[in-house]
């Protein structure tokens, strides 16, 4: 069994007195695909930022890699988690340009050679000087995932990733998320296609008002 990447135990956030996330245990280990499932309002997004430390819990213990999430560590913790949302923010430029972007916010320059070897492995070399804006929603979530690969982070979170794309583009994405599980990251899909949940993932979690309601999957 692989080690936990995230371990979250008696976790509650609270808002205005409300509380909208109630969690007793939440674990994600490296090399997994977890699914998070569940209607609007459920608590997703409440713990997406929980999980990307955009947020501390207002109760529990948030530990990463071993380490509680505090606010001393939490802009350390954020560099090694990397997020892809629904409708991807993408710079109005080429998409080489955009590849480039992660690295450059973490102060790194990305080699020529391992920009070439990501858009071939993304399928996105023919496409590499094409500008973002000109890019069917397909192609721009394909490169919203490569800027978030080429990081090479520890755990990749992702926010109904595919909710705006046709199948054919839904599958191509898939492919390329199985994939990923082989560099050993963590990977939590939050979706609303249960289906897909039970094609991707290894474990499914239905949350509803904030607490997790049903698991299928191995137990961790």
């Amino acid at each position: 069994m692989s080690k936990p990447v995230y371990e979250l135990s008696q976790v509650q956030q609270t808002y205005d007195g409300r509380t909208v996330l109630n969690l007793e245990q939440f674990t994600i280990r490296r090399g997994e695909i977890l699914a998070l499932v569940g209607p609007s309002g459920a608590g997703k997004s409440t713990l997406l930022r929980l999980l990307n430390f955009l947020e501390l819990a207002s109760r529990g213990t948030v530990q990463f890699d071993g380490q509680l999430a505090t606010p001393d560590l939490v802009l350390a913790q954020r560099r090694r988690v990397t997020t892809v949302f629904q409708r991807p923010l993408l710079l109005q430029r080429s998409v080489r340009a955009n590849l480039r972007y992660g690295p450059s916010l973490r102060g790194q320059t990305l080699l020529p050679a391992v920009e070439d070897e990501w858009l071939e492995r993304l399928g996105l070399s023919s496409l590499a000087d094409q500008s973002a804006p000109k890019l069917s929603a397909g192609e721009a979530q394909r490169v919203a995932l490569a800027r978030a690969l080429v990081t090479q982070p520890d755990v990749l979170l992702l926010d109904e990733p595919t909710a705006a794309l046709d199948e054919a583009a839904t599958r191509a994405v898939e492919v390329l998320v199985r994939r990923e599980l082989q560099s050993g990251t963590a990977i939590l899909l939050v979706t609303h296609d249960v289906r897909q949940a039970e094609r991707l993932a290894s474990r499914c979690l239905t949350i509803a008002d904030g607490r997790i309601v049903d698991q299928a999957g191995a137990v961790t």
